[in-house]
């Protein structure tokens, strides 16, 4: 049996797992760009390119975002707070005083993310009041401009790395074979 969850509860303990920021972005019917801030973003597989987010079932963005068939993702730097707050608020106009540009592939980009995801939507599954939304990586990029760190969300407020930890740990092929391979060991 299957005990009652408090929702207060569940976010605070959830809340304990840090997470990055983004922004989904895309251009609606009309060609006006849209988008929202969304904290549940992740890798998902490699071969094929694919990443997935999770929008509320209510969210006219995401509706918009659907509709349009593809996206991006800007992944948003310590010093995008302020757009971070835009894009989650109720503001008919997130994009008003936030620089941005169309991509090659037709989706808006914003000016000094860390990294853009640009994708196709591939499939939409079913997640209680949120859907699963999986997306088929076409172009990718890291921002040739900003070295700065990751915003992050962690105990329902902004956060970030501490001062002196700015230097990324080197790659390791013992992660790159955790990341990349799965058995009945690992849940990746």
């Amino acid at each position: 049996m299957t005990e009652q969850i408090d929702g207060r509860q569940f976010r605070t303990v959830l809340g304990q797992f840090c997470t990055g920021i983004t922004v989904i972005t895309a251009l609606d019917p009309d060609g006006e760009p849209i988008g929202f801030a969304c904290q549940s973003f992740a890798a998902l597989s490699l071969d094929p390119p694919l990443v997935l987010f999770c929008p509320t079932k209510g969210s006219r963005s995401w509706a918009a975002i659907e509709a349009a068939g593809k996206f991006c993702v800007n992944v948003l730097s310590e010093e995008q707070q302020p757009v971070c707050a835009r894009f989650g608020s109720r503001e008919p106009d997130k994009f008003a005083g936030v620089g941005w540009r169309t991509s090659k592939f037709g989706v808006p980009a914003l000016d000094d993310s860390l990294a853009t995801v640009e994708c196709t939507v591939d499939s939409v599954v079913d997640g209680g009041d949120h859907y699963i939304v999986i997306g088929r990586v076409h172009a990718l990029s890291e921002s040739a401009t900003t070295a700065g760190r990751p915003l992050l969300f962690y105990r329902g407020q902004y956060t970030g790395i501490e001062p002196d930890k700015t230097t990324p740990a080197p790659w390791r092929a013992d992660l790159d074979h955790f990341l990349t391979t799965t058995s009945l060991d690992t849940w990746l």
